[in-house]
């Protein structure tokens, strides 16, 4: 279930992607999508004369919101899949996606009252379904926002809200221009930027909890790559995932899972110790 402080709509400063409508398939993301009505809806598409068992909570979810439901035959859904995956039978008209400045993220959780934030910036991960993947870790996290940069970045297509599991539609985006300058921008208003690198001198797990506790921004590279020089330089803290088989590299989203949860660990380790080490983003 989502969590009740997500069901605002964030103030979009754009939106983005095609400005075009777009089609959503598969069961997850076409139903996150007509959950959260972050959204455009305009119809939603299913294949048959009536709808399947499965089917019937679309339905419902689309009739609330107001979305006109229709059955179409199976040919009809073949322009609609940007890959090969499996349709599942349903598909959902909409517009793009809200993105947000990164002011209008700080700003949207400081009116939240949250007693810290944690965020997650991407630096140059290209592909949908990395970020889709990193997108739907990151919510079922907790995590308060994903930052992307205007190049070396994917728009918030259907691919990225299927790799996401739908997860998207819930998870607010801010989209920058420069993420070195952005970092510096968190850190004057109270983040420390926790910067994932192999070689960082320091395990996640040998990192001290009043490190990784408050206002956080973890930033994720790309693999190969890896993360720029210059964002190396302008982080607070450095962690590595420590490896103990013989392929010394993970997935970016697999690496942001580790990190993201045992993060989630500590700050819920710390409220249940009575704790309060935590700072409020300004």
């Amino acid at each position: 279930m989502p969590r009740s402080n997500r069901k605002g709509r964030p103030a979009a400063v754009r939106s983005g992607g095609a400005s075009s409508p777009v089609w959503l398939t598969g069961f997850h993301s076409v139903r996150e999508a007509l959950r959260a009505r972050r959204r455009r809806l305009e119809r939603l598409q299913i294949r048959g004369s009536a709808p399947r068992p499965e089917h019937q909570e679309l339905v419902e979810l689309a009739r609330g919101a107001g979305v006109a439901v229709e059955f179409v035959e199976s040919g009809a859904f073949e322009d609609r899949r940007e890959d090969e995956s499996n349709d599942q039978g349903v598909a959902l008209c909409v517009g793009s996606l809200p993105e947000l400045s990164l002011s209008a993220l700080v700003e949207q959780i400081r009116t939240e009252g949250r007693a810290s934030s944690r965020l997650v910036a991407l630096d140059g991960v290209e592909d949908p379904q990395n970020v889709g993947a990193l997108a739907r870790v990151a919510e079922s996290a907790g995590v308060d926002g994903l930052i992307l940069t205007d190049r070396r970045a994917p728009g918030l297509t259907p691919a990225v809200s299927r790799a996401s599991a739908g997860a998207i539609e819930w998870l607010p985006v801010a989209r920058v221009p420069n993420l070195d300058r952005s970092l510096a921008t968190l850190q004057e208003t109270g983040y420390w930027v926790v910067v994932a690198a192999p070689d960082a001198g320091r395990t996640l797990y040998d990192t001290d909890d009043r490190i990784l506790t408050g206002n956080l921004v973890v930033v994720l590279g790309a693999e190969g790559r890896g993360i720029r020089p210059s964002t190396l330089e302008r982080a607070d803290h450095l962690v590595e995932i420590p490896m103990r088989g013989r392929i010394a590299s993970l997935n970016v989203s697999t690496a942001g899972a580790v990190i993201l949860y045992d993060l989630l660990r500590r700050a819920e380790s710390v409220r249940s110790d009575g704790q309060d080490t935590k700072t409020t983003a300004q």
